[in-house]
């Protein structure tokens, strides 16, 4: 007498003229790609493949119904000027060269802040990421900086530079350095021990650790820091160049605003955005070629 395995009651079931069956192979049959209904297609969870010109979606469906609200007389031109009335505007400081000269002054101005906030950065990063003692005296006073707002600052500031370039340049550079330090610190706590201890089995020096282990392990983080330091750079360039400022876009902002050029305004912010876009677009072009090797969900 042949019996039958039921799972559901954990018993023999004697049954005459029965072969033996495991519920598991019934489940076996029914997970099978191979049935009798043929193979079954993967079904595929990701994100799926990139749409061309995607990240460019969203800004054009602003300008879009900025552009139709603007011609079928739903927004007031003098809360909001139109495309064109902006574009007028555009070409007119163009030819007036007040647009090329504030835009030399703020790109300096964020250059020379970026550039010291990311050496800053980087080297405190790699300092509390490596020793336990560089942790203990540069981690906390990072962690209070990161607290206080860069912004809220700049009455000290002030004091201590007054209201020169140096202000400016400072401010921009303590914006800079917060998130370029997490990113790079977090990703130097990150890297796995194995290398570590491949690195001491190979008898690395200190130098070639920190060129062939540490940097590269910390690359992703601080590329992800990078992104929100060239952010934050743009940000803290427009509250600085209002503050007693001659010349940049934020002074060019600040000064339309005492008069009600709404269109001088949307120039300015226009050149913010672009600047912006264009800045996040050579990271992210950085980050896919220097990371290429990375297989993600994003690729």
């Amino acid at each position: 007498m042949a019996t039958i395995w039921d799972a559901g009651e954990a018993k023999l079931s004697p049954r005459p003229g029965s072969r033996i069956e495991h519920s598991g192979s019934r489940l076996a049959k029914m997970a099978s790609p191979t049935s009798s209904a043929g193979p079954r297609a993967r079904r595929r969870l990701g994100p799926g493949p990139a749409i061309p010109l995607g990240l460019q979606i969203g800004p054009a469906l602003l300008v879009l119904a900025w552009l139709v609200g603007s011609a079928l007389g739903w927004i007031d031109p003098r809360t909001l000027s139109a495309p064109w009335t902006v574009v007028e505007a555009f070409a007119r400081l163009i030819e007036q060269g007040r647009l090329q000269d504030n835009f030399v002054t703020s790109a300096t101005r964020a250059l020379l802040g970026l550039g010291i906030g990311l050496l800053i950065g980087t080297i405190l990063a790699v300092i509390a990421g490596l020793s336990r003692i560089g942790e203990a005296l540069i981690d906390g006073p990072v962690q209070i900086k990161r607290a206080i707002p860069t912004l809220a600052l700049i009455p000290l500031l002030i004091l201590w530079f007054g209201i020169g370039e140096s202000m400016k340049v400072t401010t921009i550079a303590l914006a800079v350095i917060v998130p370029i330090y997490i990113h790079t610190h977090n990703a130097l706590r990150s890297i796995d021990s194995r290398y570590v201890e491949l690195a001491e089995t190979l008898r690395m020096s200190r130098k070639d650790f920190i060129l062939q282990v540490v940097l590269p392990g910390a690359l992703p983080g601080f590329l992800l820091g990078l992104r929100f330091a060239v952010t934050l750079c743009w940000v803290s360039l427009v509250v600085v160049e209002q503050i007693n400022a001659t010349s940049g876009l934020g002074y060019m902002i600040d000064l339309a605003r005492n008069y009600g050029q709404t269109d001088v305004i949307l120039v300015g912010l226009v050149v913010y955005v672009l600047l912006g876009l264009v800045s996040d677009g050579l990271v992210r072009l950085i980050e896919r070629r220097a990371l290429s090797w990375r297989r993600t969900l994003a690729n």
